[in-house]
C-alpha cells in the first residue's frame, strides 16, 4: 500500500468535525446560560458570549446567526431537559396509583423549574420581546404537555377524575394553577428549595383542589 492517509480518513474526519461543532455549540449555550443568570435573560449579548469563549464575534455567527437563534436552541434544550426530568420521576415511582403518579410528575416539573430559573423564564414566561420558539424547538414542550394530558386521561380512565379534567378546559386550569404557584415562588423566594418554599410546598394542596374540582361526581354536584 502506498504511503499516505489511512483509507478511511474521509469517513472519520466529518464525524470528528461534527462532534467538534456540537461541542462548541454546547459551550456557547452553557456560556449563554451563565451570562443570563448573572445579567438577566433579556440582556444576553453575543459579544459577551464570544469574549467569554475567547472567540471573535463573527466566528460565533458560524454557529448561531442571531441572538434569537441562541434563545431558540436554549428553549429546545430546556424543554428536552424538562421532559426528561418529568419522565424519569414517573418511571422511578414505586406506585401504580394514577393520581400519585400525576402528583409525582407535576412535582418533578416544579422542582426542575425552580432549579433552572433561566430556562423557566425562557420557556414559561414571555421574557424576550419578539421571541417565538421554532416548531422544532417547541416540539419537546408539546410532548411534555401531551404527557400531562395523558396522565389526566389515565386518571379519568381509572375513574378517579371526571372526563372534563382531561379536556382543554381541564388542561388550562391545571397549567394555570401550577404555573401560578411557581410564579409566586420564583418571584418572592427565588432562592428557596422546593420543600421550604412558602408557595412551592403548597403544590400538593393546590393539586388536591384540582382533583376535588374534577372529582368523578362533578356533574352530579
Amino acid at each position: 500500500m502506498p504511503l499516505g492517509f489511512p483509507h478511511d480518513m474521509s469517513t472519520t474526519a466529518p464525524d470528528r468535525r461534527t462532534r467538534r461543532r456540537q461541542q462548541t455549540i454546547g459551550e456557547i449555550l452553557d456560556v449563554a446560560i451563565e451570562l443570563m443568570e448573572a445579567e438577566g435573560v433579556a440582556a444576553l449579548s453575543l459579544s459577551a458570549v464570544a469574549r467569554r469563549l475567547g472567540m471573535q464575534p463573527p466566528s460565533l455567527y458560524q454557529y448561531f446567526p442571531s441572538k434569537m437563534a441562541i434563545y431558540d436552541a436554549l428553549f429546545q434544550r430546556g424543554a428536552e431537559l424538562f421532559l426528561a426530568a418529568q419522565r424519569e420521576a414517573v418511571e422511578a415511582a414505586a406506585t401504580d396509583d394514577v393520581l400519585e403518579l400525576h402528583l409525582i410528575g407535576t412535582t418533578a416539573y416544579a422542582r426542575w423549574s425552580m432549579q433552572n430559573p433561566v430556562y423557566s423564564q425562557l420557556m414559561f414566561w414571555r421574557t424576550i420581546p419578539g421571541f417565538e420558539p421554532s416548531p422544532e424547538a417547541y416540539a419537546p414542550a408539546r410532548e411534555a404537555l401531551a404527557a400531562v394530558r395523558e396522565g389526566l386521561q389515565a386518571a379519568v380512565d381509572a375513574g378517579r377524575l371526571h372526563p372534563d379534567a382531561a379536556s382543554e378546559e381541564g388542561l388550562a386550569v391545571f397549567t394555570s394553577v401550577t404555573a401560578g404557584v411557581l410564579s409566586q415562588q420564583m418571584a418572592n423566594e427565588p432562592d428557596a428549595s422546593f420543600e421550604q418554599g412558602r408557595f412551592s410546598r403548597l403544590l400538593p394542596v393546590v393539586l388536591e383542589m384540582f382533583y376535588t374540582h374534577y372529582a368523578p361526581d362533578r356533574g352530579k354536584r
